[in-house]
């Protein structure tokens, strides 16, 4: 197995009942969630019946590439190859006036979440989910150094209104390059994540809410007797070319101990974790950096392995 390849990057400037999971696996309508749902949540599309095996999640670098390219890869019997699609990636940032977390999108993000009409809902109406990763920004400000119960339910709010407002399928979390202490912000707490989880869930009981299985967050999930390993509809592991079980309690199906680049993992590697994910009994398949480029060979590598078929590449 290759050396773990973290995600490169600038600032980046980038659960539910099993039953629950298998509706969003199933590309279900996610607009059946917390009250107040916008326009464009009651618009959202009832998708097509899933295909048999796991679940594919792509995450794109939207400074660089189009969420649509997601979109343009089917198997031969024309089901999507991805069932997951991952803006990456919104930040966590720290207001020093204040003393508080806000939610921060880059000038990119914020493009694709103004353009939703021709960036988000047309995966959607594909059947695939579109979920925003939110990740730290060197500004010390993370999920994990909440000061207070109240503060992080307050940026749990944000996230949940911007779920609503552009109509998305739910928040994934990345707990990478906060910078704890910086800007006089506090170290990791055992709280913080844990009351975070737990307003996000609140607000949108019926949406995807993801872990990208790092920094001290992921290892915060359990703080005064609450533990909030099940309200995460999935967690995977952040090393990519390497195999590893995100030490989080959720069952296989659920998890992707699985992770690869496309184009930069090799189609062995692909292969043979892809078959692992199959042949363990695990239920999610994670890959990172979809680009514009035809990336049907590398596609193929796990679909083949995932799915018994061959990736078809549609401009």
């Amino acid at each position: 197995m290759s050396t773990p390849v973290r995600k490169r990057n600038r600032v980046r400037t980038g659960a539910l009942a099993l039953t629950a999971v298998a509706a969003l696996a199933l590309g279900t309508a996610a607009t059946a969630g917390a009250s107040g749902a916008t326009d464009a949540e009651a618009a959202a599309p009832v998708a097509a019946a899933a295909k048999d095996g796991p679940t594919s999640v792509a995450y794109v670098e939207v400074n660089n590439h189009s969420m649509r390219n997601v979109g343009k890869y089917t198997l031969a019997d024309g089901d999507n190859v991805f069932d997951v699609a991952v803006i990456f990636a919104a930040n966590i940032n720290y207001d020093t006036n204040s003393k508080s977390a806000y939610l921060h999108f880059n000038e990119n993000v914020q493009r694709v979440l103004d353009n939703a009409d021709t960036e988000i809902r047309p995966l959607q109406e594909q059947g695939i989910k579109v979920v925003l990763s939110v990740l730290g920004n060197h500004e010390g400000a993370g999920f994990a150094n909440f000061p207070s119960q109240e503060a992080a339910s307050a940026f749990a709010k944000e996230m949940s209104d911007t779920v609503a407002e552009y109509g998305l399928d739910g928040i994934d979390f990345d707990d990478e390059y906060a910078d704890y202490g910086n800007n006089g912000t506090g170290q990791p707490n055992d709280s913080s994540f844990v009351h975070l989880v737990t307003a996000l869930r609140a607000n949108m009981p019926d949406k995807i809410i993801s872990l990208y299985n790092i920094g001290p967050a992921a290892s915060r999930l359990s703080y005064g007797g609450v533990d909030v390993s099940g309200k995460f509809d999935y967690a995977w592991n952040p090393y990519y070319g390497t195999w590893q079980v995100p030490g989080i309690g959720l069952p296989k199906s659920q998890l992707s101990p699985a992770a690869v680049e496309i184009g930069r993992t090799s189609q062995s590697t692909v292969g043979s974790l892809a078959g692992r994910t199959v042949s363990e009994g695990y239920g999610v398949f994670l890959t990172y950096n979809l680009d514009g480029n035809n990336r049907s060979a590398d596609v193929s590598a796990f679909t083949r392995e995932l799915y018994g078929s061959d990736a078809v590449y549609t401009p």
